[in-house]
């Protein structure tokens, strides 16, 4: 494959990567979305859509086909402590119509954002291909070097954009700082059982026999996540597999008979290291981070898919704003994205404090935090604060939507519909 020369690179095809991938071609930018792995069968985890990530996804026209792929609704978010229901968060009483959760796989909502994709002449998408190099020019960002079953090329690009998550590879290369602090405390250890027929519709993080677990009905399965402390699973996985199922079992009692079935080996496990992050700098000279690569959070919260989607939206308006003035193969400066960052980073810092607030009040352990819990959750739950926290963390920033004026004529919602 020969080298190539480009609007802006994407790194990474998640759901940051791939949706801006998506609005920048339809915006009549040439785009190339560069993913490291040949398919989308690979292991996804997080696959909760809040609200604001549902409204972003319908916009682009892709969340009915994604959910046509299989998805499971939810009404709630429950957090239960020795069955007693401490927190209901009834996602009905938000706003319509994106009143609720969804679990959609990652793969059914990739697979849409790339059917769309496709449509698209300017668009390129090199799968199997991994980052080994940035191009630098003084002392700015000019492309990447992908090394690919022929060998290696050059994409070069006036903009490099970093999707490719919270290893980020662009982030490393690039020796900018992951941010990473250690606020949760917590790993956790994931797994899944066959079937989601008749589940209750709500997302819950509930103690039943130790540790906290969270759980919620997926496409065609029940995804388990069993919260530890930071380095407890290898002290556990030391007494060996039959002790550390006798564990899972006692934490997940309602799930007893399928754990035993189904859980045969470490194999049907993932252990997930739980940390916060803020990278020290989102945007340099041709280069900008967005989604895991920029910022890392807990999966409690459900909110890494949300705030990437928001990421890809929030860019797009820039980077189209900047590449429509340049000329020739000028580079996107820091300036120039400086736009983007002041708006994205109030909203990423806000919610990483909600999020630690949420940790610390859903996952704390010890007799203490097991009688004071109940007692806080009474008194948040009934006020002011809990339904403009619950507002928050369902919709993110309002305030970003998706440009369809800044699409070519033929993309726009009317000329479409026509």
């Amino acid at each position: 494959m020969a080298d190539h020369t480009t609007d802006v690179c994407v790194v990474g095809a998640g759901p940051a990567g791939t949706t801006l991938a998506l609005l920048l071609a339809r915006s009549g930018l040439d785009v190339v979305l560069v993913e490291r792995s040949r398919s989308l069968d690979r292991e996804f985890r997080g696959e909760i859509l809040q609200p604001g990530g549902q409204a972003l996804l319908d916009a682009l026209g892709v969340l009915a086909p994604a959910l046509a792929r299989g998805g499971h609704p939810h009404d709630r978010f429950v957090l239960e402590q020795n069955g007693r229901r401490l927190i209901d968060a009834d996602y009905r009483g938000l706003p319509g119509p994106y009143n609720r959760l969804l679990s959609i796989p990652q793969p059914h909502v990739l697979s849409a954002l790339l059917d769309e994709c496709a449509h698209h002449p300017g668009f390129t998408y090199r799968e199997g291909a991994k980052v080994t190099a940035l191009v630098a020019e003084d002392s700015a960002v000019r492309g990447v070097v992908v090394r690919e079953q022929d060998g290696e090329h050059t994409i070069r690009a006036s903009c490099v954009v970093g999707a490719d998550g919270r290893s980020s590879k662009v982030r490393v290369l690039a020796g900018i700082d992951g941010g990473r602090v250690d606020a949760f405390a917590q790993d956790v250890l994931w797994f899944k059982l066959s079937g989601s027929h008749g589940l209750p519709t709500d997302v819950r993080v509930f103690r039943a026999g130790g540790n906290p677990v969270l759980a919620y009905a997926s496409s065609g399965a029940v995804q388990l996540g069993w919260c530890l402390p930071h380095g407890a699973y290898k002290e556990l996985a030391a007494s060996g597999f039959d002790e550390l199922k006798q564990r899972l079992i006692a934490a997940v009692p309602t799930h007893a008979a399928r754990i035993a079935a189904e859980i045969t080996s470490f194999r049907d496990l993932t252990l997930l290291d739980v940390y916060a992050a803020n990278a020290r700098e989102w945007a340099r000279d041709g280069l900008l981070l967005v989604g895991d690569a920029a910022h890392t959070f807990s999966p409690i919260g459900a909110q890494g898919i949300n705030l990437a989607i928001q990421d890809a939206v929030a860019a797009h308006p820039v980077l189209v704003g900047v590449l429509g003035k340049n000329t020739g193969d000028a580079v996107v400066t820091a300036a120039d994205l400086d736009a983007y960052v002041r708006v994205r980073k109030p909203d990423i810092d806000r919610m990483l404090k909600i999020q630690t607030i949420q940790s610390k009040a859903m996952l704390s352990t010890g007799r203490v935090s097991s009688v004071v819990r109940p007692a806080l959750a009474s008194v948040m739950s009934r006020s002011p604060l809990f339904r403009l926290m619950l507002d928050k963390i369902a919709f993110g920033n309002r305030a970003i939507r998706v440009r369809t004026d800044l699409f070519t004529a033929d993309e726009r919602p009317a000329e479409r519909s026509a």
